[in-house]
């Protein structure tokens, strides 16, 4: 069978990409895969997770739990090297613009945020739940700036088109890594709390053996793969149960039970 893989979500910089799609091709040796696989560098989201050929891929917890359950299996999630992640937990990184003085959630009242996309767990439902205890009829910002990606919400506060945004902390660390220049003058205002990290994925119609031999090759992996890993940041992967990623639920719906359903 011809399969497709990709791994879309922290491509932060042409360095990054080609050393996630390295790691993914070691992946696919040690699990054994030896049928066809087109790598898609750049995927149409959400479809590409709903592709009954898709081998493996890494989705937002936030759409699988809102729309992917039932269509893809969890293989594994990546435990990262950086602040605001403990062990394969995650959060995002509030941030403002160092000069504005913004110094807690409350100050940032009928601002502008900026925001990745309405389907995100780290820069809209992270957010949403943290400023859900001082919304007030359902309204907390001035605005909200949809951007399109983590990078752009960046760009937006730096230069003064948002004032504050929620950033997914791997994201954020590969900025900080790859592109420092990129969040100078950007000041870290808290971390949001803590979920389930992005998960290795594949269709729940590949043949269980396949599943289990990619699963076996991220849980244990070899000497390359682990310099892939090392070069990515990433520590291990561990394998998280479907009620692991409730948590993500429960953050929507602590906002929803405040009165705040929506980002606003």
């Amino acid at each position: 069978m011809n399969w497709t893989v990709s791994l879309p979500m922290y491509n932060v910089s042409p360095r990054l990409q080609r050393e996630y799609e390295r790691m993914l091709a070691c992946v696919l040796a040690d699990a054994g895969v030896r049928d066809e696989v087109q790598l898609l560098s750049e995927p149409e989201l959400p479809a590409v997770w709903r592709r009954a050929d898709l081998l493996l891929s890494q989705t937002c917890g936030y759409p699988y739990v809102n729309a992917l359950r039932g269509l893809v299996t969890l293989l594994a999630t990546p435990c990262f090297d950086f602040p605001g992640c403990e062990g394969s937990d995650y959060s995002s990184v509030i941030v403002t613009r160092a000069l504005d003085g913004v110094a807690s959630l409350a100050e940032a009242r009928g601002l502008t945020a900026a925001a990745n996309d309405l389907h995100s767990n780290s820069g809209m439902n992270a957010l949403r739940h943290a400023v859900a205890p001082l919304a007030r009829e359902g309204r907390f910002f001035g605005k909200v700036k949809w951007t399109g990606s983590h990078a752009a919400s960046v760009r937006a506060v730096r230069e003064g088109e948002a004032d504050i945004a929620a950033i997914d902390c791997v994201t954020f660390g590969y900025l900080q890594q790859e592109w420092p220049e990129r969040v100078e003058g950007i000041s870290i205002l808290q971390y949001s709390a803590s979920a389930p990290g992005l998960p290795l994925v594949t269709a729940r119609g590949v043949p269980e053996e396949v599943q289990a031999c990619l699963r076996q090759a991220l849980l244990e992996p070899g000497p390359q793969l682990r310099a892939h890993m090392r070069a990515l940041r990433i520590k291990a992967f561990q394998h998280r149960e479907d009620a692991d990623y409730r948590r993500i639920e429960r953050l929507e719906a602590d906002a929803v039970r405040t009165g705040y359903p929506a980002l606003a």
